[in-house]
């Protein structure tokens, strides 16, 4: 393996994704600077060779790569903007990379936003813990062809690279990955639902869908399914949040809406953090009509 050189990185935001993508960024040999609004959440990666900064803006002067890594759009601007932002301490230069899954419109207004001097790379990934820890996230790469090749080695440690278009097509590329997830396993939960009203034994019902495209999704799910334990990697919660950016006004989609209708109703439940396979259970559960 090619020899890649130390970065000075900055990563903002610690939760679920952001602090397995610093970790994973400090194992590969950089300088890793980071920040979180709960400063607990920075405490083990401190102790194992991070940096800890004061404010956004700290860690950013720290770095000449700062990742965002936020829950959505409005903890973006909160952790980019202001002079505690993250634009403030790039004001003098340095790479933006947005990680961070929001919408088109927010990637907009973020490079709207930044310094004449500041790079930006919209690049928000595919893939949750396991992906994170070994470095094989999909990371859907939007932004010029000069400074992709200059961050692909850093972003290479988190997985694979692959480049969609301008800034905004990152985003783009991410919300119809997430489509398919929450779509497919929408259709699960409805499939089986369907197979319970109809009399199929589960079992029964599993030996059909063996032999359909949603095979592996069932064999997947089946076992969360029997315990009703949702162990979150990709919180519910979030996943709702997805589906609010993926359905357009100025788009017929029909299937899609019906799957946020779902997310709504697991989120109202008190799934909002478990994995968003707990809504199978509410779609299988849902009171039958008489």
């Amino acid at each position: 393996m090619a020899e890649v050189s130390t970065r000075q990185v900055a990563v903002v935001g610690l939760g679920v994704m952001g602090g397995r993508i610093a970790r994973r960024l400090l194992s590969a040999g950089h300088d890793v600077t980071v920040w979180n609004g709960d400063g607990r959440k920075a405490a083990p990666l401190v102790a194992d060779g991070c940096r800890a900064a004061r404010t956004p803006a700290d860690a950013a002067r720290a770095a000449d790569v700062v990742i965002t890594m936020v829950s959505d759009a409005e903890a973006l601007r909160a952790v980019a903007a202001g002079a505690d932002g993250v634009l403030a301490g790039l004001s003098d230069g340095g790479t933006l990379v947005q990680m961070s899954t929001v919408g088109v419109e927010s990637m907009q207004d973020l490079q709207a936003s930044l310094p004449e001097q500041v790079a930006l790379l919209d690049a928000p990934v595919l893939g949750s813990v396991v992906e994170a820890e070994s470095g094989t996230l999909t990371v859907f790469a939007g932004g010029p062809d000069s400074l992709l090749r200059d961050v692909r080695p850093l972003l290479s440690a988190l997985g694979t690279v692959l480049p969609v278009g301008p800034v905004g097509m990152g985003t783009a590329a991410k919300l119809v990955a997430n489509a398919s997830l929450l779509g497919v396993v929408g259709l699960l939960g409805e499939v089986l639902s369907l197979a319970d009203g109809l009399g199929l034994p589960t079992q029964v019902a599993h030996d059909v869908l063996a032999a359909t495209p949603l095979a592996a999704q069932a064999d997947r799910r089946r076992p969360v399914l029997e315990s009703r334990q949702f162990p979150p990697r990709f919180a519910l919660g979030l996943a709702r949040k997805d589906a609010d950016l993926i359905i357009r006004p100025d788009l017929d989609l029909r299937l899609l809406p019906a799957v946020r209708s779902w997310l709504v109703d697991a989120e109202a439940a008190g799934s909002g953090e478990e994995d968003y396979a707990a809504v199978l259970a509410t779609i299988i559960d849902a009171p039958r009509r008489r």
